[in-house]
């Protein structure tokens, strides 16, 4: 008997997690859609559920999901709230150790490109508070490719 209640609290407790991040997903698709209706961009969706929009696609080398990369970015939420801006001249990081947005975003540029990635939460820090970002929420970058390291 044990066992089964063991059995059936995990069950719903991985159930109402879930729920709780299919109730994001759809909210993310809709807030997303309306923002890149409102703000007329010609955005593109992957199949992950990432839209980007290349302003500049750039000419020089492109990266991979390994690549460590010279970034330029502002990130802020669909309503305009600034939450991290990088400093002037870039940061250096591996796409490998950021939110999967960015592993999957920052590869459709090459050096010098430049366009806005529109991150669901699902690709960002999901369903957990991170700092300013709460959970579930939709993240925009605007982002400048440097230099692939």
């Amino acid at each position: 008997m044990k066992y089964i209640l063991s059995a059936l609290v995990l069950t719903l407790f991985v159930s109402c997690s879930k729920d709780k991040e299919s109730d994001y997903v759809a909210q993310n698709e809709q807030e997303i859609s309306a923002y890149v209706a409102k703000n007329n961009l010609s955005a593109q969706r992957s199949d992950s559920g990432l839209y980007y929009v290349i302003d500049e696609p750039g000419t020089g080398a492109q990266p991979t999901a390994s690549s460590t990369v010279t970034v330029e970015y502002k990130g802020y939420f669909t309503d305009g709230s600034v939450f991290d801006a990088g400093k002037p001249g870039g940061l250096t990081f591996g796409l490998n150790q950021v939110i999967k947005g960015w592993t999957e975003g920052i590869p459709y540029f090459k050096e010098g490109g430049s366009g806005i990635l529109l991150v669901p939460a699902h690709l960002g820090y999901g369903s957990n508070d991170s700092g300013p970002i709460p959970g579930g929420s939709v993240l925009v970058f605007d982002v400048k490719l440097i230099k692939v390291n």
